[in-house]
C-alpha cells in the first residue's frame, strides 16, 4: 500500500493500488481515448492500402478496450475502489477529501467497475487529475515507458 499526503507526498493518504498500476492504466486509457468513431463500415480491403487507418477507429471488438477492461477487472476490490475514487476526485465531483471520496466509491462498488470506468469519457485525464490532487504524478513512469 502506498501512503501520501496531498501537499507533501509524505505518508498520510493510503492508496491500495500501486502508483505504477494507475500509471499503466492511464497509458492504456489514453490509447483507447485516442480512438475516433468508426467510418469504414466495410473494412474488407487490404489494410496496407488503407494506411491501416482502421486501428484508430473505435470498434466493439477493440483490443485496446478489451485490454483496459481486463486490467481493471483483474484488480483487487480495494484497488478498483481506489481507481474509481481517483477518477471521481479528478472529475471534481467531490471535495479534495480522499477519505470521503474513497468511502463513497466503496459504497458504490459493484461487479461492473471495468465497464463503468471504460465507459467514462476522459478516464485517463480524470485519473491523472486525481493523482495530481493527491500530489502524485505519472511523469517519471511515462518517461521510462514511452
Amino acid at each position: 500500500m502506498t501512503r501520501f499526503s496531498k501537499q507533501t507526498a509524505e505518508p498520510d493518504i493510503e492508496l491500495s493500488i500501486p502508483l505504477e498500476k494507475v500509471c499503466f492504466i492511464i497509458m492504456k486509457a489514453r490509447e483507447f481515448d485516442a480512438k475516433d468513431v468508426e467510418t469504414d463500415t466495410d473494412p474488407g480491403s487490404n489494410p496496407s492500402d488503407d494506411r491501416e487507418i482502421d486501428v484508430l477507429e473505435d470498434r466493439a471488438d477493440d483490443p485496446a478496450l478489451e485490454e483496459l477492461a481486463a486490467l481493471i477487472s483483474d484488480l483487487s476490490i480495494d484497488e478498483q475502489i481506489d481507481l474509481v475514487a481517483l477518477a471521481w476526485l479528478g472529475r471534481e465531483e467531490y471535495p479534495d477529501d480522499w477519505e470521503s471520496v474513497r468511502a463513497e466509491a466503496a459504497r458504490a462498488h459493484n461487479e461492473h467497475t471495468a465497464a463503468y470506468l471504460t465507459g467514462s469519457p476522459l478516464l485517463a485525464d480524470h485519473l491523472s487529475d486525481g493523482l495530481s490532487i493527491l500530489g502524485l504524478s505519472c511523469s517519471d513512469y511515462e518517461l521510462q515507458h514511452l
